[in-house]
């Protein structure tokens, strides 16, 4: 690939990742627009804070995030970085102004009262909303900050403070809200996790396949060329007989399983097969393009 492709290609991903990062926190502001503040939902996060805030001196909502999360920004830039900070600065900045748009747009507009359907909507959405920003590799700000200096400085696990963190912001609003509203929050913060999670992962899940065969190489040579991926033999010993064995590991897009579950059944019906589920693959053929190379003993490719 030449520099100017490689350079086009940079731009291209540079704007995917933008576009994504913006388009998330789009989504963020118009699910708590919508859903969340009408519905008057307990939330964690910086937006739970400024549920408090709101609640107690009645300061505004998206004003108190921005706030907040410009001290956030600050204190990551200092404490843990530019990278951290550059990161960060778009969220920083985009959610809490794309907040109060909706708010104005949206004004006292109810889609529903019905707060379970608003808390699987919030709980949701937050979630795709949060996994696309997280996933274009930027950071949402505000309250993910103190985590991250608590574990730089005191190695304190960022998942327990996290999680502690959105317990005492949770308890805060408890104080004023029924225990109806508690229990909802609980749901929404648990599918919202769900969501994230889903979302983070989506599009990288594989297959992986591992076949043990006395027919290895016709089942290796009909994997390459008529699904056209790769595949290592691995050596084995049998834990009964403890006689030799290969074994054929290859990993396939989900789609491609019942495909190669009938190859290997046409070869060898007897063959024992273990498939799995892995999360993400990096590596030639997924994360990067194919590479063709000339096999100088079968005069192919």
């Amino acid at each position: 690939m030449s520099i100017s492709a490689n350079k086009k290609q940079k731009w291209i991903n540079e704007l995917r990742r933008a576009f994504f990062i913006v388009f998330g926190n789009l989504v963020y502001a118009m699910i708590v627009s919508l859903f969340l503040l009408p519905s008057g939902l307990m939330t964690s996060g910086t937006t739970g804070i400024a549920l408090v805030v709101n609640h107690l001196t009645g300061f505004s909502i998206s004003m108190f995030v921005l706030i907040f999360n410009v001290i956030m920004l600050l204190i990551g830039w200092w404490l843990l970085g530019r990278t951290f900070a550059v990161t960060t600065v778009a969220s920083t900045l985009i959610y809490p102004v794309a907040l109060e748009i909706c708010r104005r747009i949206v004004g006292d507009l109810v889609i529903t009262d019905n707060k379970l359907l608003s808390t699987i909507y919030v709980g949701v959405g937050v979630g795709v909303a949060l996994g696309l920003v997280l996933r274009s590799g930027a950071s949402t700000g505000g309250m993910d900050v103190p985590p991250l200096v608590l574990n730089r400085f005191f190695r304190v696990p960022v998942s327990v403070s996290l999680y502690l963190f959105d317990f005492c912001i949770m308890l805060a609003q408890a104080f004023y809200n029924p225990i109806e509203n508690v229990l909802y929050g609980i749901l929404l913060i648990l599918l919202t996790s769900i969501a994230l999670d889903k979302v983070m992962l989506m599009g990288t899940t594989r297959t992986e396949v591992k076949i043990i065969s006395r027919h290895t190489r016709e089942i290796c040579d009909a994997i390459l060329t008529k699904l056209d991926r790769g595949v290592t033999i691995l050596n084995g010993e049998g834990g009964y007989l403890h006689k030799e064995a290969q074994v054929v590991f290859s990993v396939v897009s989900n789609r491609e399983l019942p495909q190669i579950e009938k190859i290997v059944r046409g070869i060898d019906p007897e063959s024992f097969m273990v498939v799995s589920r892995v999360s993400e693959v990096w590596g030639r053929g997924f994360s990067i393009s194919k590479k063709y190379v000339q096999d100088e003993n079968k005069g192919g490719v």
